[in-house]
């Protein structure tokens, strides 16, 4: 087909047309500005830079295609007229999704990296290990649902100055419920821990909830801002500490209070005064979340505390 031929179908029928440039545009446009505007991404777990690298690929072969006239109309019934049209749109959902996946970067000062403690990061995971000697004890946590896992490494770092082996998971996608059974990889790692203990905040609780029930070899669970959706009762082995805060919108109050009849009956829980769903982590502010009432080193000052006497007292005789 000529070059002519090609801008006489574009102006028989030019809206699936520029629809079409639409997509391939938005296929290139917004994975590569998180790739190259978001450091949150490029560090995350593998699967999410791969997505993104693909549809930048996709978007780009699609207009070539556009470009040299290769994509013409054809006479279509209603049926696969309507049938383009939609999937168009869920191209357009595709990379509205992806938008959405953007992940929430690490705002710190980079304490850990600066501090004498061993920090090792893979694709996968962030372990912290205490210089000095072997560790008894260790906690894999899960972040949040989108948040970077380096926002987690300066409020959980004086555990592993007291002596703690602790591993922050990269989620695929940034999102523990696509893999809740990560934590037992995690594990397996670091045979030399005698007593483990799994965390998480908010959406990464739940994940950590469901593992801590399904796999007896977990003493402890650790709660930043969350709750299990399945009991614990029959857990009477676990030790349970939750942390909350009074002022955080997303995990409220009345949600955590609901959370008692889920979890065994001497779980310990925390209510940080004046602080919010966001200041579990070094990430920012975040959609939803209640305007906090105490500085953020406060509050952290007190989560810290409290998740390091915590995890220090597991296993204890």
């Amino acid at each position: 087909m000529t070059l002519h031929s090609a801008r006489l179908e574009t102006t028989n029928r030019p809206a699936l047309f520029w629809a079409s440039w639409l997509c391939a545009a938005a296929l290139v446009l917004v994975p590569a500005g998180m790739l190259i505007g978001n450091p949150a991404v490029l560090r995350a777990h593998p699967l999410l830079p791969s997505i993104l690298v693909a549809a930048v690929v996709v978007g780009l072969l699609w207009g070539v295609l556009l470009w040299r006239g290769r994509e013409v109309r054809r006479r279509r019934s209603a049926l696969r007229a309507a049938g383009a049209w939609l999937g168009r749109a869920a191209v357009l959902a595709l990379v509205a999704a992806l938008a959405w996946l953007s992940p929430f970067a690490y705002q710190g000062a980079s304490a850990v990296a600066a501090s004498e403690i061993s920090v090792a990061e893979t694709p996968t995971a962030i372990t912290m290990s205490p210089v000095g000697g072997q560790a008894a004890r260790g906690l894999v946590f899960y972040p949040g649902a989108k948040v970077e896992a380096r926002a987690y490494a300066d409020i959980l770092r004086p555990a592993v100055d007291a002596g703690i082996l602790v591993v922050i998971l990269k989620e695929p996608l940034n999102l523990s419920l696509l893999d809740g059974n990560q934590a037992r990889g995690a594990m397996s790692d670091h045979p030399g821990i005698r007593t483990w203990a799994v965390g998480g905040h908010s959406l990464g609780g739940v994940s950590a909830s469901s593992f801590a029930l399904n796999n007896k070899d977990v003493a402890g669970l650790l709660l930043f801002a969350s709750y299990p959706v399945d009991s614990l009762r029959d857990r009477a082995d676990l030790k349970v500490l939750s942390i909350s805060g009074t002022e955080d919108g997303l995990s409220t109050p009345g949600k955590i209070v609901a959370s008692r009849q889920l979890l065994p009956s001497d779980a310990a829980f925390l209510a940080v005064q004046g602080g919010n769903h966001a200041y579990f982590g070094d990430y920012g502010e975040q959609p939803g979340d209640g305007e906090p009432a105490v500085a953020r080193d406060v509050a952290q000052k007190q989560i810290s505390s409290a998740t390091t006497a915590f995890l220090a007292g597991l296993g204890a005789s």
